[in-house]
């Protein structure tokens, strides 16, 4: 058992990876697995699975999230950009550009880190709760005893784990949006059983399920017509309170849970009446907190879906890796999906 923690909540995995395990299930996409997932490549045909970074635009669907900014370098007092490199010598031919990018890590198509939902829970059981994360860590520096944004950022759980491990596997699509349409509601188990029945859908141990809602192209049809309104409660989303679907989630083995909505659950944004103490995110509690499933959100599945439906298939080659970035609890993400 690990030092960090005496207790581990119900329905956990903490410790099953190990004491010092920072991967969770990503420690199922071994080396056969990724060998298994290439077996579903068949055609050489890709998929980009990012929407473009600056969507959704404006911070209507998450006020404290912002669009990035993209703005060019100052090199020696001047705007790098198409700068040319005779301004050194008379003689270089080259125009350069550089820019330089500030982004909210979890504004776009994104992966979430362990770091980003903890809990409070007493896991040394001394009576009180504390601030705990995945496998009883705690987000701060050991070496500091900083906060969050201490020396180096969320110690351990932080983002760079998930890009280290390469993130590749077997994709598997769900297409809530082709048996549900536009209709905001909640899907629970029974109902998402019933639609990977009907499509024939399998999940694995160690696989990497996606589900397509439609939300995404509503963001991205918004960008192209520009409406006062902001991209409303629309398109389907798991019913994180619905304990047989986290249940499934457990039992399934699934390496992630990925979406093209805002949250894979209901959002944070949208009120919830709470009559008894718990989380706002339930299913993000169960996945990023208790059993260590990183979630994706955001993504960009329409095209994949539809190809993958008019060819009867509903497995691919996944790779998604987030960006190499110390201490982040999410990262932008451009995943490819090769069928």
């Amino acid at each position: 058992m690990s030092k960090r923690w005496k207790i581990r909540p119900d329905g956990s995995n903490w410790g099953d990876f190990g004491p010092d395990d920072q991967l969770g299930r990503l420690n199922l996409l071994t080396e056969a697995r990724v060998l298994e997932a290439v077996k579903q490549v068949r055609t050489g045909k890709t998929f980009c699975l990012s929407m473009p970074l600056d969507l959704p635009g404006g911070n209507a669907i998450n006020p404290s999230r912002l669009p990035p900014e993209l703005k060019p370098v100052i090199r020696e007092g001047e705007i790098a950009f198409d700068g040319p490199a005779r301004r050194d010598n008379p003689l270089q031919t080259d125009l350069l550009c550089d820019d330089a990018m500030l982004i909210h890590s979890q504004y776009s198509t994104q992966w979430d880190s362990f770091a980003h939902i903890g809990a409070m829970f007493d896991a040394d059981g001394d009576g009180e709760a504390e601030h705990v994360y995945y496998n009883g860590y705690k987000v701060l520096s050991e070496e500091t005893g900083k906060g969050l944004y201490g020396a180096i950022g969320a110690v351990n759980l932080g983002i760079e784990n998930m890009a280290e491990s390469c993130v590749q596997g077997r994709g598997v699509m769900i297409d809530l949006r082709a048996h549900c349409g536009d209709e905001r509601r909640a899907v629970g188990f029974a109902e998402l059983m019933a639609i990977m029945a009907k499509d024939n859908v399998e999940v694995a141990e160690g696989d990497l399920v996606c589900l397509h809602t439609g939300f995404a192209d509503r963001i991205v049809e918004a960008a192209k017509t520009p409406d006062p309104q902001p991209v409303g409660a629309v398109c389907t989303v798991l019913d994180g309170d619905d304990k047989a679907l986290l249940n499934w989630i457990s039992e399934s083995g699934v390496a992630a849970l990925i979406s093209d909505n805002v949250a894979v659950e209901q959002s944070s944004s949208v009120a919830r009446e709470m009559k008894v103490p718990g989380p706002v995110l339930p299913l993000h509690e169960h996945c990023l907190f208790k059993i260590g499933v990183p979630l994706g959100e955001l993504w960009h599945l329409s095209e994949l879906a539809r190809w993958l439906r008019e060819n009867k298939r509903t497995r691919f080659l996944l790779t998604a890796p987030p960006l190499r970035m110390p201490g982040a609890v999410g990262s932008p993400a451009t995943p490819v999906a090769t069928v």
